[in-house]
């Protein structure tokens, strides 16, 4: 069922602006509906936190970030460079006004309302990309048979076991088996020697995200789509005619620029704080490369097979989206993935990143209309925008051309 929105009559000329997984996707499902588009980016397809990430699609563990456990780490964990969740002393107002409402979020009655609010899109994530590779996306995604999520001790995976209690309580299902360390080294002998026990969770899938979101700009292409790259838009102009963008006039404009979301959002209502959660993540050889993804959830280290070598990635560091990379958080990544792996040749490592993933304060996606009915908005969604995006750009697209807003969308409203 959908919900009634201030709308237009249904537009036939949209500007994107970003060409990442979400923006990409929005102009791909948007043409399905027959509406010109022409995707603008300030550097160029997947240049931002599509390239590097982990490339996980695993809807059934897709939780809110703002979580109880976060604020176990304690101050002086947060301001180490080597700890999983980093924050570099600041005086940035900005910033700490979005830790503050973050840490007010990691309850477990917010936690639980997030975690409500983003079942409805979990569960159209993999269909969402069934749908693209139906109709054209020449990549494909692959099973993730298994997905292993490994640890050191029984008693580290007590709190993923318990999370997944949580998850089921709020009425989402994860399929999965614990198995001894010995079954799971078996399964993936890349995994260190002194692993004691994993947890294989089924059902999922994975994909190279800039292989996958370069082919979706090739079908938005294909489909006489324009990708305009090099533009970095400061501002978008709305009046009764029409959106201006870089100097061309559109009739509706979707603001899908990843972490600089807010800055453009902010004059059309959005006040909810869009805040880089930056990742680190190389790529490097293997002797064994594993047949699935394999996490790490104590250490929060994440690696993915890319074609004949391990893309490891991790680390959540609160900074500005500019900041230049730090060697720090690549070390203590490195010493990481030592201590967890076997045969990782951590010492050639090549296409070292730092992406800037956009967070909100609640751990929710700001999806669908701002104040100005030829304003849409989508992004913040964390450590989620590979996972949720194509399911994102279908509901998005479906609202404006409708000018319904479907009910998966209501909790996610940008507006809220």
């Amino acid at each position: 069922m959908a919900t009634s929105a201030p709308s237009l009559q249904s537009p036939q000329r949209v500007v994107i602006l970003g060409a990442g997984m979400v923006g990409l996707s929005t102009a791909w499902f948007l043409q399905e509906a027959g509406v010109d588009v022409t995707v603008v980016d300030r550097d160029g397809v997947a240049a931002g936190s599509s390239w590097g990430n982990a490339g996980w699609l695993t809807p059934s563990i897709a939780v809110p970030l703002p979580e109880p456990s976060v604020l176990k780490y304690g101050l002086k964990a947060v301001l180490s460079p080597s700890s999983p969740v980093y924050v570099p002393p600041t005086a940035n107002p900005r910033l700490l006004r979005f830790l503050t409402q973050f840490a007010r979020n990691c309850t477990p009655a917010r936690w639980q309302q997030a975690m409500r609010a983003l079942i409805p899109l979990n569960n159209g994530a993999l269909d969402a990309y069934a749908e693209l590779e139906r109709g054209g996306v020449t990549a494909r995604t692959m099973a993730a048979e298994p997905f292993t999520a490994a640890f050191k001790s029984v008693a580290d995976s007590r709190a993923l076991l318990e999370e997944f209690e949580h998850i089921a309580a709020c009425g989402q299902s994860v399929n999965f088996d614990v198995v001894d360390g010995a079954q799971a080294r078996r399964d993936e002998p890349a995994l260190a020697d002194d692993i004691e026990t994993a947890i294989r969770i089924r059902d999922e899938r994975f994909i190279d995200p800039s292989t996958y979101v370069h082919a979706i700009a090739d079908a938005v292409l294909r489909r006489g789509g324009r990708i305009v790259e090099g533009v970095d838009v400061d501002a978008v102009q709305s009046s009764k005619t029409g959106v201006v963008v870089a100097g061309e006039r559109y009739d509706t404009a979707v603001l899908a620029t990843g972490a600089r979301l807010g800055d453009l959002a902010r004059p059309f209502g959005v006040r909810r704080l869009v805040q880089a959660g930056r990742g680190y993540s190389f790529t490097v050889k293997v002797d064994d490369v594993p047949r699935g993804p394999v996490y790490f959830p104590t250490q929060r280290v994440a690696c993915t097979p890319v074609g004949d070598r391990l893309r490891i990635a991790g680390m959540m560091e609160f900074r500005d989206v500019d900041a230049p990379m730090d060697p720090r958080r690549i070390n203590a990544l490195v010493t990481e993935a030592g201590t967890l792996l076997k045969g990782a040749h951590l010492d050639q490592r090549e296409d070292e990143w730092v992406g800037a993933r956009p967070c909100t304060a609640d751990g929710l996606p700001l999806i669908g209309a701002s104040n100005d009915p030829r304003v849409y908005v989508a992004g913040g969604h964390g450590m989620w925008g590979v996972t949720l995006g194509p399911v994102t750009g279908k509901l998005l697209a479906e609202q404006i051309t409708t000018g319904r807003c479907p009910e998966s969308l209501r909790a996610v409203d940008p507006l809220r």
